[in-house]
């Protein structure tokens, strides 16, 4: 029997592959799958809960865009080194397709989306959010085998048997350490992480009937607090920071912090049930163009029960 001694890194072959003219980059089919199956798993939470089928396709056509954008322009700013210096190429910005795209700046991005998508298509945000919350830890966890075949996302030197193997010509392989040093495989601790934390919200969701985004806000915690621990022992010497703290373990703390203020200001604000993931006075798409009794219900008025003979 074999004994687990490391986790190799696959072949950089692997980061990539051609499809004729097309360079398909097996990180961007990471997220692709990701983002697939949050949209499955929210749309069936939300279909659940009486929303029509394919409004969460209506919404991410907002959220995903602008999400992206947040988490590109979240990375470069928290990396300006990595951008900007003396004959740096400007347009590797853009290259999301090399890595390098931070959830928190997706959160920002994305939560602007979908508040647009949802108030354009009669979803309160609130309940989207909630019902987003475990498909964002299941996406967030596919999304990081991206971070696997491209090398990158691990932790302090370690010993353990699972420690990843990075070559030393990595360029965040840190300098004055031997070749074949293994280090902590931030990726999948943080999948396993994330697994968990669906988990968790499922289960307290199912206890404590959350609505009003507080499985949001138990998402936001949950996510935030394994962050915080991840990014502490991340190897980033390029990464932007505050005090000697890296940005993404600011974020983190934020994250946590808003998580907390979310849950208390609606468990205060909204302690009865949620009435309906619709917003009130939307008329679903089914239902437009029908007759009047038909698109508000059976009347129950004297005169739709008026005889013929009184015409």
């Amino acid at each position: 029997m074999t004994v687990l001694t490391s986790i190799p890194s696959p072949p950089y072959a692997w980061s990539q592959f051609h499809l004729g003219p097309l360079t398909v980059h097996t990180y961007a089919i990471c997220i692709l799958t990701g983002i697939v199956a949050a949209v499955i798993i929210t749309q069936r939470r939300l279909s659940s809960r009486g929303a029509e089928p394919g409004v969460v396709l209506d919404i991410i056509i907002w959220a995903v865009p602008i999400g992206i954008v947040g988490a590109r322009f979240y990375h470069v700013f928290t990396h300006i080194g990595d951008y900007f210096f003396p004959g740096a190429n400007l347009w590797n910005v853009f290259a999301i397709w090399d890595g390098g795209n931070a959830l928190y700046g997706s959160l920002l991005g994305g939560a602007l989306g979908a508040y647009i998508g949802c108030r354009r298509h009669g979803i309160r945000f609130w309940s989207f959010a909630d019902a987003l919350a475990p498909a964002m830890l299941v996406a967030q966890s596919l999304g990081r085998f991206g971070n696997y075949f491209n090398h990158e996302l691990f932790g302090l030197p370690t010993t353990l048997p699972w420690g990843l193997q990075i070559e030393a010509t990595n360029a965040k392989f840190p300098p004055g350490l031997a070749a074949g040093t293994l280090f902590h495989p931030l990726f999948l601790y943080e999948i396993i992480w994330n697994l968990i934390g669906v988990g968790i919200i499922l289960l307290v969701e199912r206890k404590l009937h959350l609505r009003w985004g507080r499985a949001f806000a138990v998402y936001l915690i949950w996510y935030g607090l394994g962050r915080s621990w991840l990014e502490a022992i991340r190897i980033d010497p390029t990464s932007d920071g505050f005090l000697g703290i890296p940005a993404n373990v600011w974020a983190s703390f934020v994250a946590v912090a808003l998580g907390i203020a979310l849950f208390v200001i609606q468990n205060r604000r909204h302690p009865e049930p949620e009435p309906s993931v619709i917003r009130d006075g939307w008329i679903p798409r089914a239902m437009r163009g029908a007759p009047p009794a038909e698109a508000h219900g059976p009347s129950t008025s004297e005169e739709s029960v008026e005889p013929t003979s009184r015409r």
